[in-house]
């Protein structure tokens, strides 16, 4: 019986840590419901309060595309610019950055489900966004990369006063990364190298959504592909052109994912696993190819009509995914 008031005593603490936990967690979910969500794993800080999570890996950027967003920043610092269509027919980009990280890039919107996938041919790489669909927080939680949103990470987001919101969210890499990771974390399976023999003369190609369109329009001067975007040359805030030297036009299949917007629209999915056609543009020339992407792990290889691989140019790579 003397032992009796002990035990109720630290069954009483057990109730109270129990019942804080809860708390803890439940405002966590309810934090899940903001526009910017605050999810993210346990990172160290530097003195200077940037965090060190993320530098062996790219950065991945989401990134606004509708007029109201242009022009974009740090676009043009990108290894890799992702264009993939979302809901309403309208355009989203995803930059990836290995080799320069900029001071700054954005404006910085929300994931998508496809982007997970196109992801995992990265080892854990950082992704910024500005939030996602309620739905799709739980597989974002669980998939093999470091989230970053301005409430995980709010001393690397800051507005703009050059936009109305919501297209004036912007990212200070340098706060996320203590630096970039390098050209071995760019594992896309791209190979770089001398031009194909063959190939046809081609001036512009342009790729079209039902409420969007890319065109790229070579320029000999340059040695790039100049980007427009809906018809509008495609321009940093510095004003310098946006250029490719390569661009993929990937011809895949966009399916109906299992989430919507606020109005109901369904986010189409990006499938990036499997095979198909694709068009590759350098040096003034397409290259009809097959690509091949076995699993989410792996990269995504391009094959020429004679069965050998197709070398991409040096410089910037633009990928647009275009329905088959």
């Amino acid at each position: 019986m003397g032992h009796g008031a002990p035990t109720r005593r630290t069954a009483l603490k057990a109730v109270l840590a129990a019942a804080v936990l809860t708390a803890s967690l439940t405002a966590g979910c309810t934090r899940h419901g903001t526009p910017d969500d605050g999810r993210a794993p346990h990172r160290s800080q530097t003195p200077d309060g940037q965090h060190t999570a993320g530098t062996g890996s790219v950065l991945a950027v989401k990134i606004d595309n509708v007029a109201a967003a242009r022009p974009q920043t740090g676009l043009d610092s990108a290894d890799v610019v992702y264009a993939e269509q979302v809901e309403g027919g309208l355009s989203r980009l995803m930059a990836v950055y290995a080799t320069k990280l900029p001071e700054a890039v954005g404006p910085v919107r929300s994931a998508r489900e496809s982007d997970l996938e196109l992801l995992r041919q990265f080892d854990r790489p950082t992704l910024a966004f500005s939030g996602a669909q309620r739905k799709l927080l739980p597989l974002i939680d669980q998939a093999p990369l470091r989230p970053e949103t301005p409430g995980a990470a709010s001393g690397a987001y800051y507005r703009g006063s050059d936009k109305p919101a919501p297209h004036n969210l912007y990212l200070r890499p340098a706060k996320l990364m203590a630096g970039a990771p390098g050209k071995a974390a760019l594992t896309t399976g791209f190979r770089y190298g001398p031009a194909p023999a063959g190939g046809t003369v081609t001036a512009t190609r342009t790729v079209r959504y039902p409420a969007a369109r890319f065109t790229f329009t070579w320029s000999a001067d340059e040695k790039r592909w100049l980007v427009s975007l809906d018809g509008t040359p495609a321009r940093t805030t510095a004003g310098k052109r946006v250029a490719a030297g390569t661009v993929v036009v990937q011809h895949v299949r966009i399916r109906t994912s299992r989430f919507h917007d606020v109005l109901g629209n369904y986010t189409p999915f990006t499938e990036t696993v499997g095979s198909g056609k694709a068009e590759v543009l350098r040096d003034g020339r397409s290259f009809e190819t097959t690509w091949t992407r076995q699993g989410a792990t792996d990269g995504t290889t391009f094959t020429g009509t004679d069965g050998s691989p197709v070398d991409f140019a040096d410089g910037q790579v633009w990928v647009v995914f275009a329905k088959a």
